[in-house]
């Protein structure tokens, strides 16, 4: 139980010594692991609180414990995953009741903080749990002092922002309502005394700089407020907000216009925000928005007269995105539908903000990684080049020919001046190069670049004329950098549109630039290489355009040089700095494969030091991830093709990843853990080795179990345990605690679907009778936790471990076997399981293998189970699970086998692309350490064919449901007549059944009375009595060839003398149930669909089509309801399943048929 904190001043001065130990890097893990501890604890968060309203304390140490309290807030506020939270119901009262105040007195920066702790509170209470927030905030607000309303505006800013990307809804808008109830009329007073007094102080610069602090956080609250509708209030005040937004838009004051040309002044700040507001109102509310001509023009009268300078970038690409998002909407074309205005748009806002500048160039030399992710990342989307490229791309959209004319003019033109002097005139080139790409790539996206370009630009002839040369220069000297890295940039922006054998000639020439000595080009280098050699065949889903042929030439000089660069960081943080270079590593190992055998020595001694360093400061998220996955790929590949290789690599990686699982550095936990799960599983002893049996014993302690992000991991090495060593680990008595494990996940609604994925492994691997005595308590706990705690996800689990255990073929498992764990619990379980959850269920699973495990899962009820074909439960069971599936099969998903799984798996590994899934700080799975998921039925490759092959085996079992219902023996043949077929009985002890019988039967001729044979012999001449105990002589001919080349294929149709038909079926589900057993895999569905209502309306079944089948027996009670259709109607659909498979022959066991 978690001990109460005394909030004094000596708990205080504990606190901060260790948050002054924090901001040391030696000492920072020992503090954060004692702070981590000491947040569990009662009070904590009162305390923390009460510490950053100290102001006795330092401020860097007030400032970490805000930061502190923002992240424990983060982790802690929201219910855990048993729907409780981690903070008591006092402690939380105690913290609301305080943070607002304590926000509205703080420094900025700590408010920022605290805002963001507000933030997250309010994502969990407000408005349900914390109804007094806006109150709250409104009661405080106060006309004479506006530090204590910026606090208030900086919370209520950091509660509503939240709505902005959110999409609508009912309870959206029930807050956004809630909210403005009592914010609206108390804000708009403030921003009206806001605005006069600004003008009473307009030449009070330190009261202007707060007014303009709280004038911007009022246009934001606006902003927020009206993101996804105007309210009415706001419409009735409209005119009066927008003439105060046009009034500072146009606002000019010489005393806030400051003398530092990086940073924005306030003013600017202002003027940016409102640019959003009316970029808002211009795409949403047009028809409200009546002074947008006169905001547009204002905003380009701001473009053509701000200058250059950094401070203004902010404004410059607000106020052209608004102008973007008005020439992009149709309905205003005709305001620049004149050369006149698109040639001043371009002449005076395009190209003055395209241009490379001071700042720009200083950036590139003192600080190119950030120069680098500012252009690649979009984080340059607040950046003057950025927002002319879209501005002209919105122009393109609207007039291709005139905007495309204009740019290449310019473009020739500054071609033409860096021609004249390369040297002194290379920003032309530059300049040129922006212009050109801006007009010809119509979108680009980080995955393949330009994917659609513009027609009307010769993108390869330019490459060659203007690209080419360039990167044909040595790498470094000839030309400026910054056209070394234009060149590459054209490449990079425009691989997609290149063919391989082009890409293929470049590739030495971009190899040769990373042995560049400028940062930036040999960093556009490695992404450039990277990007290429992600790209596909065919768009974005076809095969991956390189083969390990192609880049194998280039392997070692690539892998040498990006090593170097890497180890030029002198530092942990400058060594992990450059992700771009990592990523490269990683991307030539995936696309190298088996082939870097020849360095795999080189590269995992590289990989190896470099985690040895990072892992005492890791500082990159994204590099470390590359790093691992990059360790992942080798260890796949080369042990894939070497399987004793691993040895190799543990004895390189053991010693760093025990240092880092004793340091317990949480952020490469994971990542040991599914590299050890991936080494294990390439093991070939039949016998865990000694090191990873000393291993096993920390695995299962809580200690790791507690830390969310091991988890995931941890699973995957529990599981690679038993798939190698589950002799061993039941030997050994690891066994239950395992369990124990499985049972603290399953009662987690975080961690449930990670037990499940635990308990499949142990159900496969570990023999039944050991864990016979397991599975019931196993069974309890998943069924109390389906009753007390459901979940969507929960129940997907807990069915497709149901699915997989009856699909499953290993003695004591199965459908019987699972029929019968759930018999021990409580009599009549399974059946009420059945029908409640299994079957309506079935059509909602999703997941190839699981929904082939679900099908087998089925059949296997249908076909093997003896509790459902000879037990009691046949007519209650049955027809229930054959509808359900029939209804499954029909649903267009994928039920392959699992061949399909090692191929597009295998594909998969070349597109790992962390922009695309996203890096998870808890736990970011390695895709090259991932595993297949297990498939019960690996052997089953068809689950229709499995379905009609064990439809045969029930028939064969089941007497009273086939027609074939005798036991048949062999005699002696040689005395039969030579032309005539005989058959004789078992159990007359060779009585002829069937005797001399010699004819040509042409169609409808073979007739006979009751009990003359007809059937047997209709039996024996297609082929459906053919069993060893059949003893028949004599020759049959069918259209003059003999009968086996009609058996068992779609050429032959019987007609039996009963109706087999599905009852809870209609005529027109049946009919398509037999489609797509009896035609072609191959056949289109909708192919399929026309035969069955072409037979419908020939047999005249139109009118019953939706008729379900019904039963025949009027005997059965469980379908007493079900009317059902005629008997003339079941012998015409019976006829329309034969007739399906369009045979040459038909043979109708009865004369009236």
């Amino acid at each position: 139980m978690a001990d109460t904190l005394e909030v004094n001043e000596a708990s205080m001065q504990a606190l901060a010594a260790y948050l002054q130990k924090t901001l040391d890097p030696s000492s920072r893990h020992e503090a954060e692991v004692f702070l981590n501890k000491l947040e569990q604890n009662q009070n904590f968060g009162q305390l923390v609180l009460q510490l950053i309203a100290t102001k006795s304390f330092d401020p860097n140490i007030r400032f970490a414990a805000s930061l502190l309290f923002k992240n424990f807030i983060r982790r802690n506020w929201m219910s855990d995953d048993d729907g409780e939270s981690r903070i008591t119901t006092s402690d939380r009262d105690a913290i609301k009741s305080r943070i607002v105040d304590l926000m509205t007195i703080s420094e900025s920066k700590i408010q920022v903080q605290l805002s963001a702790a507000v933030t997250q509170i309010a994502d969990s209470d407000f408005p349900q749990k914390w109804q007094g927030l806006v109150p709250e905030l409104v009661g405080k607000l106060n006309p004479n002092d506006f530090v204590t309303n910026n606090g208030l505006l900086q919370t209520a800013h950091s509660i509503f922002q939240r709505w902005r990307p959110l999409y609508p809804s009912d309870n959206l808008y029930t807050e956004i309502k809630i909210a403005l109830e009592s914010f609206c009329e108390p804000y708009r007073q403030v921003f009206v005394a806001t605005d006069a007094m600004i003008d009473a102080n307009s030449q009070n610069v330190a009261q202007l700089k707060v007014l303009f602090e709280t004038m911007h956080l009022l246009v934001e609250i606006y902003h927020d407020l009206n993101c996804h509708d105007i309210p009415d209030y706001f419409v009735t005040h409209l005119q009066q907000f927008l003439g105060l937004f046009h009034k500072y838009l146009t606002y000019d004051n010489p005393l806030l216009r400051g003398e530092d040309d990086d940073t924005p002044g306030p003013v600017l700040v202002v003027k940016a925000s409102i640019c959003e507001v009316v970029e808002l109102y211009s795409k949403r509310y047009e028809e409200d928005f009546t002074s947008l001509p006169e905001f547009i023009q204002t905003s380009w009268s701001l473009l053509t007269t701000l200058g250059l300078e950094p401070r203004n970038d902010l404004l410059v690409s607000k106020a052209m995105s608004f102008i973007t998002s008005v020439v992009k909407n149709g309905r205003h074309k005709d305001m620049f539908n004149s050369q006149e205005v698109l040639s001043q748009l371009c002449e005076k806002v395009v190209l003055p903000n395209m241009g490379l500048r001071e700042s720009d160039e200083e950036l590139f030399e003192d600080e190119p990684i950030d120069y680098i992710r500012r252009d690649l990342e979009g984080s340059d989307s607040e950046t003057r080049r950025r927002a002319s490229t879209e501005l002209v791309r919105g122009l393109l959209d609207q007039f291709p020919g005139e905007v495309t004319a204009i740019i290449t003019n310019y473009v020739q033109h500054y071609l033409q001046r860096y021609n004249a002097n390369i040297a002194q005139n290379w920003k032309d080139k530059d300049a040129a190069m922006f212009l050109l790409t801006s007009i010809a790539a119509k979108s680009v996206g980080s995955q393949y670049g330009a994917r659609e370009t513009n027609a009307e630009v010769n993108i390869l002839d330019f490459f060659e004329k203007n690209v080419v040369p360039d990167l044909n220069a040595p790498v470094s000297g000839a030309i400026h950098p910054i056209l070394k890295v234009d060149a590459i940039k054209y490449m990079h922006t425009f691989r997609a549109q290149f063919t391989k054998d082009q890409l293929l000639a470049a590739l030495p020439l971009l190899v040769k630039h990373l042995e560049s000595t400028n940062y930036a080009v040999y960093t556009y280098a490695a992404i450039c290489i990277e990007r290429i050699l992600f790209l596909r065949a065919a768009g974005t889903t076809g095969p991956m355009m390189f083969s390990s042929d192609d880049v194998a030439p280039h392997t070692e000089s690539l892998m040498s040089n990006l090593f170097r660069l890497i180890e030029l960081g002198n530092t942990p943080e400058k060594l992990a700095e450059n992700d771009y270079l990592m990523k490269c590593v990683m991307r030539v190992i995936l696309t190298v494969r088996v082939k870097m055998l020849p360095l795999v020595s080189l590269c995992l001694s590289k990989l190896t030091a470099i985690v040895q360093v990072v892992s005492t400061n890791p500082s990159n998220p994204k590099f470390n991830h590359y790093v691992f996955e990059s360790i992942g790929a080798l260890i796949r590949f080369i042990c894939a093709a070497q399987p004793d290789a691993a040895e190799q690599f543990e004895s390189l990686l053991f010693q760093p990843f025990q240092v880092i699982l004793q340091q317990d550095i949480a952020e490469f936990t994971p990542y040991v853990f599914q590299l050890l799960s991936q080494l294990l599983s390439f093991h070939t002893t039949a016998e865990l080795s000694a090191a990873y049996q000393s291993m096993l014993p920390p695995l299962v302690q809580p200690t790791l179990w507690q830390q969310q992000g091991n988890i995931p991991a941890l699973v995957k090495l529990l599981q690679a345990y038993f798939q190698k060593g589950a002799s061993w680990i039941v030997t050994n008595n690891y066994l239950e605690p395992i369990l124990g494990i499985f049972q603290k996940l399953i009662a987690s609604k975080i961690n449930d679907h990670h037990a499940f994925e635990l308990l499949q492994t142990i159900v496969e691997t570990v023999p039944m009778t050991v864990l016979a005595s397991y599975m019931k308590h196993v069974l309890v706990l998943m069924l109390t936790r389906l009753q007390n705690h459901k979940t969507e996800k929960f129940k997907k689990g807990f069915l497709n471990f149901s699915y997989y255990f009856m699909a499953l073929n290993k003695e004591g498992t199965g459908p019987d076997a699972y029929w019968t764990l759930f018999e021990s619990v409580q009599a009549g379980l399974f059946v009420q399981f059945l029908k409640t959850m299994w079957l309506p269920e079935a059509q909602k699973v999703s997941g190839r293998i699981e929904r082939k495990t679900c099908a087998i899962s089925m059949v296997r009820l249908l076909t093997d189970s003896k509790t459902v074909t000879q037990g009691t439960h046949f007519d209650a069971a049955w027809p229930s699970i054959m509808t359900a599936l029939v209804k499954f099969f029909e649903t267009p998903q994928d039920v392959r086998g699992a061949a399909v799984d090692a191929a597009a798996e295998n594909e998969d590994l070349y597109s790992i692309d962390i922009e695309e899934s996203g890096y998870q700080a808890q736990f970011s799975q390695l895709a090259t350490a991932a595993t297949v998921k297990s498939d019960p039925a690996a052997a089953v490759q068809d689950v229709k064919q499995y379905l009609v092959e064990g439809l045969v085996r029930f028939n064969q079992l089941s007497p009273e449901l086939w027609l074939r219902n005798k036991t048949f023996s062999s005699t002696d043949p040689s005395s039969m007549p030579e032309d005539s077929l005989e058959a004789q009985d078992a159990a007359t002890k060779g009585t002829n059944i069937l005797n001399n019988v010699s004819m040509e039967a042409a169609p409808g001729q073979i007739m006979g009375g009751s009990g003359s044979g007809k059937t047997t012999l209709l039996n024996t001449i297609t082929g459906r009595m053919t069993s060893s105990d059949v003893a028949i002589s004599g020759e049959m001919k069918m259209n003059n060839e003999g009968p086996q080349a009609y058996w068992g294929t779609r050429h032959l149709g019987f007609l039996q003398q009963d109706d087999f038909l599905l009852p809870n079926l209609t005529v027109r589900e049946t009919l398509m149930f037999a489609s797509d057993l009896r035609l072609p895999h191959s056949m289109e569905k909708s192919e399929k669909q026309s035969m069955v209502e072409d037979l419908i309306v020939r047999l005249g079944l139109q009118n019953c089509a939706e008729v379900r089948v019904g039963s025949a027996n009027a005997s059965d009670l469980m379908l007493s309801e079900m009317r059902g259709i005629s008997g003339g109607e079941r012998r015409r659909v019976s006829m329309a399943i034969q007739l399906l498979s369009n045979p040459t022959l038909l043979v109708c066991d009865e004369v009236t048929s």
